[in-house]
């Protein structure tokens, strides 16, 4: 506790590798939890295949889950 999965448009390594170190620190932080409890994965997905691959299985269905939308903040 946590896994964050997040599946973005490609990115190189030291990208993915700099994201990861701060949502890492960011759960540590904010979240309060230890970082042998935090696991952090970055799916690659070709912009031609994210509504097919992410909107439609995976944020159509959550919506009412969802924090942020297409840059809109959900939440007051």
């Amino acid at each position: 506790m946590p896994y964050i999965k997040i599946k973005a448009y490609p990115k190189d390594e030291e990208i993915k590798k700099r994201v990861a170190d701060r949502i890492n620190q960011v759960f540590l932080e904010e979240w309060g939890c230890s970082q042998e409890a935090i696991s952090i994965s970055i799916e690659s997905i070709a912009p031609q295949d994210w509504n097919e691959k992410v909107v439609k299985p995976e944020i159509e269905p959550n919506k009412d889950k969802m924090l942020i939308l297409d840059g809109e903040k959900l939440y007051k």
